[in-house]
């Protein structure tokens, strides 16, 4: 597995819609990323919970140590395209 930190890495679960959400505009953008399913890692929700200081999801963390949770579409679009994702 990379290092976290060398991408856009995505913490969500099927069940959440907003992380239905922003995985789809991810995929629909063609954006690299890692997607960690907590449900198939449950432990892994204490690294988004670290990240992030709360339970919500998703958690989505970028190279530059920014991160966002529960994003609108517009928000997450405007961090990847400063990052220079898309």
């Amino acid at each position: 597995m990379s290092n976290p930190q060398d991408k856009i890495t995505m913490y969500g679960a099927e069940w959440c819609g907003d992380c239905r959400r922003s995985k789809k505009l991810l995929d629909t953008l063609g954006v690299d990323y890692e997607y960690v399913d907590l449900e198939a890692v449950p432990e892994a929700a204490a690294i988004a919970e670290g990240i992030a200081g709360r339970k919500n999801i998703p958690v989505i963390s970028f190279p530059d140590g920014a991160f966002q949770v529960e994003p609108a579409d517009s928000e997450l679009h405007a961090k990847l395209t400063q990052l220079g994702a898309i």
